[in-house]
């Protein structure tokens, strides 16, 4: 086996039981017990437990970046919304591809841990760049306001990330038993529809209704 094979086998032994077990509660002594590898050729490779997870953040987060500016280079010459709907797919297809790690990071996400602020923040904020530019050039030119765009995207950024924010919820609420692939298509599709609903913008009259909110 290469040494690259060896990381390898050692970060993805490590993604589950932090998914698992969760960072605290995984020993670098459980990773190389899980990967049949001993303790110090971890320490030779990562330095650290703590090193073993910035290097799969790292990679994660590399991997997905370029596979997201990929997409929204491929698709150019598509419509806008067409672009937007071949993101979402794309964004979504890697996190269940990475299920679990996925969910570690937003379990860890949600703890606004010194791991967030010091790993994530870069990466955080270039995604967000990313997703919003694209969303907000598709849906400009269907009538909706600035103010509800904002809004509108913070509600898209709530579909792309709650089954991993809250994937035990879901396991209650969904079945679980179709492929990873299965759910991402159906999730991507359910998404786009509702896309589709806003790209249809909103009528005069619809726009005239007092708000239920302002009674």
């Amino acid at each position: 086996m290469t040494n690259s094979q060896t990381k390898q086998k050692v970060m993805s032994a490590a993604c589950q039981l932090f998914y698992t077990k969760g960072y605290h509660g995984t020993s670098v002594r459980d990773i190389a017990h899980s990967a049949s590898v001993n303790v110090s050729l971890i320490n030779y490779y990562f330095k650290s437990k703590q090193g073993l997870l910035e290097s799969i953040v790292t990679s994660y987060y590399e991997q997905y970046m370029a596979v997201l500016e990929g997409t929204i280079t491929d698709t150019e010459a598509l419509s806008k919304i067409d672009r937007l709907k071949q993101m979402i797919a794309t964004i979504i297809h890697y996190k269940q591809e990475q299920h679990q790690f996925t969910c570690f990071i937003h379990r860890e996400l949600s703890l606004d841990s010194v791991f967030v602020r010091e790993m994530m923040v870069t990466y955080l904020a270039k995604e967000n760049y990313l997703i919003n530019n694209v969303f907000k050039e598709a849906l400009r030119d269907a009538g909706i306001t600035n103010l509800d765009l904002q809004f509108l995207y913070v509600q898209l950024k709530g579909l792309l990330n709650s089954p991993y924010s809250s994937a035990n919820e879901w396991k209650t609420l969904v079945n679980w038993n179709q492929s990873q692939d299965f759910f991402a298509k159906k999730y991507v599709h359910l998404i786009c529809r509702w896309i589709d609903h806003l790209s249809e913008g909103l009528s005069l009259d619809e726009r005239s209704k007092p708000s239920i909110l302002s009674r």
